[in-house]
């Protein structure tokens, strides 16, 4: 009998440069992803509250001994001990991974505190601190102006980054340049950047939103396939520029809304980060598995995008964001508000161990 054909993911991990990740801590998720060619996982804060009540069933035992290990200790405390304790059970998942490829895959992402979006030292020193949890490990911090300066920090004390919070080109470039300032401070130290492997997340998806949101809020009306462009061709752009200037750093797409922003990267060396939700439907889809990543955006549709949309033009310029312009783009200030809204979540459903609710 022929062999099966292989999954889509299957077959892109194992003839093309691109690899992907899972986009959960989940358990069940993460061993179908690593079946099918996965090579790392990331979170966020909303995803591990989403994991949690998705599979309590797994981690209540752990929030309970939390609680009497900790007597002392506050929501946040308990809430960071299971965020830990759920990226160290998807580093040993992603372990055999880790070792066959001599440390540059394999990682789990963990994210720093959202509430320290202001504060580089903190989420410095938290990304070190993460950093001793396993050898896999992969710390995420959002690109604003202290995010930056928190990148280059944790990169030069050896920390693998994964740069989030970032939906755009000069938002991509900043966190490369910032990467490549930390490597050279680590190297004149002498010490190794040999198994360092740093990505920067573009939300490719959250861009197409944040454009979405402008036009009902300015009455624009256009074509609403280009609506579902603009993310792919800021990727596609900041790809261009990273092999341009040969950045340590590899870019990873996230946030998905639409089969592009997986098939339109197939080819690239990059990483694409998918939804469990999503690696089904590809795996149960007929599209090929073929090289696009050089497959420019039709020009017409970067015309109309810049010119019905000035946040495009900041998106999709090298130069059209300052660092410390970061912060108030749109999609970035959605992003944030969601992440500490999905931190401040976790708290209550942790405090809910804690201090039982009555009525319920």
């Amino acid at each position: 009998m022929a062999n099966a054909k292989k999954s889509p993911l299957l077959e892109m991990a194992t003839t093309t440069k691109t690899d992907w990740w899972n986009d959960s801590c989940s358990i069940e998720e993460l061993n179908y992803a690593v079946e099918h060619g996965a090579v790392g996982a990331t979170t966020n804060p909303v995803i591990v509250g989403n994991v949690l009540k998705k599979e309590m069933h797994l981690w209540e035992d752990t929030i309970k001994k939390l609680n009497k290990e900790f007597v002392n200790g506050t929501e946040e405390d308990i809430t960071w001990k299971l965020n830990e304790a759920m990226a160290i059970k998807s580093a040993e998942i992603l372990k055999p991974v880790f070792d066959r490829e001599k440390g540059l895959k394999g990682r789990i992402s963990i994210q720093t505190n959202a509430r320290n979006y202001r504060n580089a030292k903190l989420m410095s020193d938290q990304a070190i601190y993460f950093d001793t949890l396993a050898p896999n490990m992969q710390v995420k911090m959002p690109v604003n102006d202290a995010g930056v300066q928190a990148i280059e920090d944790a990169t030069a004390a050896g920390v693998n980054i994964n740069a989030t919070v970032c939906f755009t080109v000069p938002q991509a470039i900043a966190v490369a340049e910032a990467v490549e300032r930390g490597l050279e401070r680590r190297k004149k130290e002498g010490k190794d950047v040999s198994t360092m492997s740093p990505v920067c997340t573009i939300m490719v998806g959250r861009l197409d939103d944040w454009l979405k949101v402008v036009a009902n809020k300015e009455n624009i009306l256009v074509d609403p396939e280009i609506m579902e462009w603009a993310g792919v061709a800021a990727f596609k752009r900041a790809y261009e520029i990273f092999n341009e200037r040969k950045y340590k750093t590899r870019l990873l797409s996230a946030a998905f809304r639409n089969h592009y922003h997986w098939s339109e990267f197939i080819g690239g060396d990059v990483v694409i980060t998918i939804p469990y939700k999503w690696q089904r439907l590809i795996n149960g889809s007929d599209i090929e598995v073929v090289d696009r990543i050089n497959t420019s955006v039709d020009q017409a549709i970067i015309d109309d995008l810049s010119k019905y949309f000035k946040d495009f033009v900041r998106a999709y310029e090298p130069n059209g964001m300052e660092p410390s312009e970061f912060i108030g783009f749109g999609s970035t200030a959605r992003t944030l508000r969601s992440f500490i809204a999905g931190y401040e979540d976790t708290l209550s459903t942790i405090r809910d161990f804690m201090v039982p609710n009555p009525d319920k």
